[in-house]
């Protein structure tokens, strides 16, 4: 089987060698060449889309820093593009080199830029690390929590009402860093070494895909945020092979089937510091877990997923986020199993919303009122919606 594949492969480059009258081309495939030089890997083409009318934005090599990219910002229509952010631009003082970007977000007017880079691993992605913010109108380029220890930043997210302000989560608390005097608020504090605020444990992020656990509300006054309590779960113990000479036993809270799991429950805070208002949502905290939480359009209320422990049943439940009360809106019940709604989207100034359900055998896209909880089917059909895209 390996040389029939192999000589399929070579047949080409045989031909092509022929075709340029070389009688012994040599060796024409090698491990080197496959998997080393990545002579024949597909190229991509990367970019970040900004606000309507600003266009895209994407990274490029810098013809001015040596081994660095600028950011640069294109104009779909015209094709024609500007550096934005120039790669000298992100050299911190003492330092010869520009950042290395992981990623990069902006503010609505483009003002601002915020660098994450210098990233370490969390189970399996790398999720924390060093967050920079560049002014590009005075060229300030500042470092977010400068006396944090090293790549312990996660998740930070400029306001969305105040470009000074931004919010992050350091070693399993919230805070919000002003930008102008360098003030940092401490939103959250642990009351043990159990409780995990605005980002999750192994369970969340492995069943429900969650990493981030806060959100800014859309006036920038309010944040809300998950908080896990792992204290009634049972370590699991494990053998690390590979970091040192000698192994070494790591233990970490793991809920086998049937034992307890992390309770979770949702809070909200405000930007400015306080005391933390959680929401009333029913049911046994380590038995439910809130799937999805963002704000439902406006700066009043929360929307929640809700699945019980055998995930077959869905409560989208809308929370008043001064008062933490909640009321149910959309059940969703399968007796087999539920997949979590990604596609929720707000219509009619947010008295709707979009629901991607399977309720009448087919995956279908319903508008749902936030008032009666009735979902209306808006794409009927034998077949299957795999994701909605957008909605105008």
């Amino acid at each position: 089987m390996h040389r029939c594949l192999l000589s399929t492969v070579l047949l080409p480059f045989i031909i092509l060698a022929a075709d340029k009258k070389n009688p012994e081309p040599g060796p024409l495939l090698s491990l080197e060449r496959i998997y080393a030089k990545n002579e024949f890997s597909s190229k991509g083409y990367s970019l970040r889309w900004l606000e309507a009318g600003q266009g895209y934005v994407r990274q490029e090599k810098s013809k001015e820093t040596k081994d660095a990219q600028d950011i640069v910002q294109y104009a779909p229509a015209t094709g024609k593009k500007k550096i934005l952010v120039a790669a000298k631009s992100l050299i911190p003082k003492g330092k010869k080199k520009p950042l290395t970007l992981s990623s990069y977000t902006f503010t609505k007017d483009l003002s601002k830029v915020l660098i994450f880079t210098n990233t370490k691993r969390v189970w399996r992605r790398n999720t924390r690390g060093d967050y920079w913010v560049l002014d590009r109108a005075s060229g300030k380029l500042q470092k977010l929590d400068g006396k944090a220890k090293e790549s312990t930043l996660m998740f930070a997210k400029f306001s969305p009402a105040n470009s000074n302000h931004v919010a992050y989560v350091r070693e399993k608390n919230v805070y919000v860093e002003d930008l102008e005097t360098g003030r940092i608020r401490t939103l959250t504090k642990r009351s043990s070494n159990t409780v995990i605020n605005g980002t999750f444990d192994w369970v969340y992020e492995e069943e429900l895909g969650l990493r981030d656990g806060y959100r800014w509300s859309p006036d920038g006054q309010f944040i809300a945020y998950w908080q896990l309590d792992s204290s009634e779960v049972r370590g699991f113990t494990l053998i690390n092979n590979t970091d040192s000479l000698y192994p070494e036993l790591v233990t970490i809270p793991y809920p086998k089937a049937g034992e307890r799991n992390s309770s979770g429950r949702v809070g909200v805070i405000k930007a400015e510091g306080g005391e933390t208002q959680w929401l009333d949502v029913p049911g046994d905290p380590s038995n439910h877990y809130i799937a999805r939480m963002d704000w439902a359009y406006s700066s009043e209320t929360i929307v929640l997923q809700q699945l019980n422990r055998l995930q077959n049943m869905n409560r989208i439940i809308l929370a008043d986020a001064e008062s933490g009360e909640v009321s149910t809106v959309l059940t969703e019940q399968d007796e087999a199993w539920l997949d979590v709604g990604n596609d929720l989207r707000w219509l009619n100034t947010g008295k709707e919303f979009t629901w991607v359900s399977e309720r009448d055998g087919w995956r279908h896209v319903y508008r749902v009122s936030r008032d009666d909880g009735e979902p209306i089917l808006i794409t009927p059909g034998d077949f299957d919606v795999v994701s909605v895209e957008a909605v105008d």
